[in-house]
């Protein structure tokens, strides 16, 4: 059995770390009610436009716009949106995976990896598969200060990439937020963007009025939905990721709790245990004066 200073220690340790996680815990909660708000007030407006502009697209000829006109699969690029620090459970590891589980099922040779996070760069800094020179290298960045017009930067990129034909699809990885507790990892397609045929059959089939025409229209609405689903997919994986990190650092906190209180009981049967030993020790030494 441990000595009483060594136990001492430990539990001091241990309390210091419960302490940080759960400072850690706090400030989670915070930034997710934020971050929370953000994405449940874009998400409707994201999903209606991608309904309006599949809808619109599969009732017009749009062989000619470059972002809706499907080519031969040569070239994939796979956007991994990660966090930039750990200590959020599973958060980024599941990005990663479902990443690598994409590389295997089209092949390397036929894949480009672009990372959005220090996390996802530094899984991917060695493959032979990482995204080059010809696409953004500093996209973490865009986590420390998230907004719509700091991520058109690199949404217009991505576009400008696929328009050129540098790729022939673009898949964006990452975790979808349900819950606190529940994030879902999805693999969305970006580009070319689906028109409403091959869609779910929930999809609207409104009669819609244009002003002026419905071609100019669909000029500008597909730009601007691109963004508008880029940029709600960058707030999806900042919830996720606080969501992640508060459910992780309670998990740590509780258990941290639990040590405690299991080397307390240690602590206190060591001690008991040594009281009981001086006390013999002592009555031994009496009956021996007495002898």
């Amino acid at each position: 059995m441990a000595n009483l200073k060594e136990i001492r220690t430990r539990i001091t340790s241990v309390n210091s770390t419960m302490q940080i996680t759960s400072a850690m815990k706090m400030v989670s909660a915070a930034k997710l009610k934020r971050a929370q708000n953000a994405v449940v007030q874009m998400r409707p407006y994201a999903e209606k436009l991608q309904e309006i502009l599949s809808n619109v697209s599969s009732s017009i000829d749009t062989a000619d716009n470059p972002f809706v006109k499907i080519r031969e699969e040569k070239n994939i690029l796979l956007v991994a949106l990660t966090s930039n620090r750990g200590l959020c459970g599973g958060f980024n590891n599941n990005v990663i995976k479902k990443t690598k589980t994409l590389v295997r099922e089209y092949g390397e040779s036929s894949i480009t990896v672009l990372p959005v996070g220090k996390k996802a760069n530094d899984a991917f800094k060695n493959s032979s598969y990482l995204a080059k020179d010809n696409l953004p290298q500093n996209s973490a960045s865009l986590w420390d200060d998230l907004n719509f017009e700091n991520v058109n930067s690199l949404t217009e990129e991505l576009m400008s990439s696929y328009e050129n034909g540098d790729f022939d699809k673009i898949i964006v990885v990452y975790n979808s937020f349900k819950n606190a507790a529940v994030q879902i990892i999805k693999a969305e397609q970006l580009l070319p963007i689906v028109k409403a045929d091959s869609v779910s059959e929930n999809t609207d089939n409104t009669d819609y009025i244009f002003e002026p025409s419905q071609e100019e229209i669909i000029v500008d609405l597909i730009p601007n939905s691109l963004k508008v689903t880029f940029y709600k997919a960058m707030l999806d994986s900042l919830a996720s990721e606080h969501g992640a990190r508060m459910t992780a650092m309670h998990k740590a906190t509780d258990n941290a709790s639990e040590l405690i209180k299991e080397l307390k009981l240690t602590y206190n049967k060591a001690r008991q245990a040594a009281i009981t030993n001086e006390i013999l020790e002592i009555v031994g030494g009496a009956e021996a004066l007495n002898g």
